[in-house]
C-alpha cells in the first residue's frame, strides 16, 4: 500500500516547484479530513529525516513498517525552534507535538 492510496483529490508538483518549496504530494487525507494539505514524502535515510525550514509542505509523512506516521509541518518547526533542537525523535514528537495522525498500511 502506497501513502497515496489514503489521499483523495491528488496533485503534484512539477519538478521545479519540488525543489523551491519541497512538497511531493497535495491531496485530503480520506476520512480524516476535509482540507487539502501538502505532503513531505521524503525517505528516512539511516533512520533519519533530512527536513526544512523552508519547506513549504503543510504535513511531514514518515513512512515507518506498518504505519504512516503525519505530523504537522509549523508545530514542528515551533517545536524545534523553542527547544533549541536539530534533531528530534520520532516517538518524542508523537508525545509532543499536539496534531498527528497515525494511518496503518
Amino acid at each position: 500500500m502506497s501513502f497515496l492510496d489514503n489521499l483523495s483529490n491528488i496533485n503534484k508538483p512539477n519538478n521545479k516547484t519540488k525543489v523551491k518549496e519541497l512538497w511531493d504530494v497535495e491531496g485530503i487525507i480520506k476520512d480524516k479530513s476535509n482540507q487539502v494539505f501538502k505532503f513531505d514524502l521524503r525517505p528516512l535515510k539511516n533512520n533519519i529525516k533530512i527536513g526544512s525550514f523552508k519547506s513549504k509542505a503543510d504535513k511531514m509523512v514518515f513512512d515507518m513498517k506498518d504505519q504512516y506516521i503525519i505530523v504537522e509541518v509549523e508545530e514542528l518547526h515551533q517545536y524545534l525552534k523553542e527547544n533549541k533542537l536539530k534533531e528530534v525523535h520520532l516517538q518524542d514528537l508523537l508525545s509532543k507535538l499536539e496534531w498527528n495522525i497515525i494511518l496503518p498500511k
